[in-house]
């Protein structure tokens, strides 16, 4: 299953007001951005009730001034939810109303759906019993409706459009591993086109790489267009170097691994795991790597990564 959760938070922390501007228009007018934002997530983790640790979804906790008045401070509560969940609404009152406790303020509660049922927008929780009731309405984003908008998302000079392409695009090749390889390239190329700032075109991309997983041979693929791209363009917003970053990071894990726990016999075997094709395996191979007692031990966990097969298209391969 592809990672959402990571990428959606960093571009959230990275892109909180271009965010509000694109989905959330009325909250963004009405927020005094001269002041700055403040991050709160780490009050969310005390907040959840233990079953709720794990599950995918995103939770976003900023504190905002708004333009003036008496009542200034806001609490901005944004979930991102992947995928349908039956409990969604619940937990967006729970959160609210726990919210409110803790800090006295008034707390939005914003919601965005990123998951592939076109017929799934909770936008309400309600209860009631004898003549008591409460219900709260959220405003509720749902991606799916702004696939047929690719061409003014693309267009757009807002930097969150790219995240919300990424991750429609992630969901239109589940099994199109092709498919995604040139949707990738051309989002990627759409940043020099587009004449995005370096510093921009670099966080972009990261969030483009890390939400379109591809696998080992499309990968390969890819930066190999990226490195030709880069040579056209004479743009090096980002370096096809930048892009093995996290695969040459983990083999210099492993090799200062191997080095500490078995001296030069054990820096030996970085011959052998470089030869590992399919770099997804490269991070269960340090935990297998940290627990090994013996050379051997390391080196046959080794040779299994090497002759690993490449993993299938779907659900658990390079979604």
């Amino acid at each position: 299953m592809a990672d959402y959760d990571s990428p959606w938070k960093n571009a959230l922390q990275l892109y909180f007001p271009p965010f509000l501007e694109l989905f959330f228009p009325v909250a963004h007018g009405d927020i005094d951005w001269s002041r700055g934002y403040e991050s709160l997530d780490k009050e969310l983790i005390g907040l959840a009730p233990e079953s709720e640790h794990g599950t995918l979804f995103v939770d976003k906790l900023m504190r905002v001034w708004r333009r003036g008045g008496a009542d200034a401070i806001v609490l901005v509560h944004v979930e991102v939810q992947s995928p349908r969940d039956a409990d969604f609404a619940g937990r967006m009152y729970g959160y609210n109303t726990r919210l409110k406790d803790r800090y006295n303020q008034r707390v939005v509660s914003l919601a965005v759906l990123a998951d592939d049922d076109p017929g799934w927008r909770p936008d309400r929780y309600e209860d009631g019993l004898w003549d008591w009731s409460v219900v709260m309405r959220f405003p509720t984003v749902k991606l799916l409706d702004w696939a047929p908008r690719e061409a003014e998302l693309l267009a757009s000079p807002n930097p969150f459009t790219r995240v919300v392409l990424a991750h429609l695009m992630t969901l239109q090749t589940r099994r199109d591993p092709e498919g995604r390889r040139g949707r990738k390239f051309g989002l990627v190329r759409n940043l020099y086109e587009q004449g995005f700032g370096r510093e921009d075109a670099r966080k972009l991309f990261r969030l483009i790489d890390w939400l379109m997983e591809l696998p080992a041979p499309q990968r390969a693929q890819f930066w190999q267009e990226l490195a030709v791209l880069e040579q056209e363009r004479a743009m090096p917003f980002v370096s096809t170097a930048e892009i093995m970053m996290r695969r040459d990071g983990q083999l210099e894990m492993i090799e200062v691994l191997l080095r500490k726990r078995f001296g030069e016999s054990g820096a030996g075997l970085m011959v052998q795991v470089k030869e590992v094709l399919n770099y997804d395996l490269l991070r269960p191979l340090f935990s297998q790597l940290v627990d090994a007692t013996t050379v051997d031990e390391a080196r046959q966990a080794i040779t299994e990564a090497q002759q690993a097969p490449l993993p299938p298209w779907g659900e658990n391969g390079g979604q």
